[in-house]
């Protein structure tokens, strides 16, 4: 399996084939660990020039679709996601990755993976 570094253009165009799909979205920030499942329904892009801290990225990639967190404090329970997207801030440095299963991004904040959910029986 190669790993790929893509730019921002490639990512898009890579992700946008996903749309229709369900896919599992996982956030690892410092010791914390969520995991978002969700239907993506479409991919679109924010910029902030009005932001009031640096905390608040400039650029954001917004998965839309519903869906379901779990975080790893509450484990095996899940919540609605609080909107109809998920954002992932994005940076100047983000690297972005993609090794034909699944996609990386990793920002200074933390790394974000989005792979195609693994089917479910219910």
């Amino acid at each position: 399996m190669t790993q790929q570094y893509l730019t921002v253009e490639e990512f898009n165009d890579l992700l946008q084939q996903w749309i229709g799909n369900q896919i599992v979205i996982s956030k690892q920030e410092i010791k914390d660990l969520d995991q978002t499942f969700m239907k993506l329904d479409s991919i679109s892009y924010s910029k902030d020039t009005r932001r009031m801290d640096d905390y608040e990225p400039m650029h954001s990639l917004l998965l839309h679709g519903t869906g379901q967190i779990e975080t790893e404090s509450i484990q095996n329970q899940t919540q609605a996601l609080p909107s109809d997207y998920y954002e992932i801030p994005l940076e100047d440095s983000t690297l972005y990755h993609y090794n034909n299963q699944r996609f990386s991004l990793i920002t200074d904040r933390g790394t974000y993976t989005i792979e195609i959910a693994p089917d479910q029986t219910t």
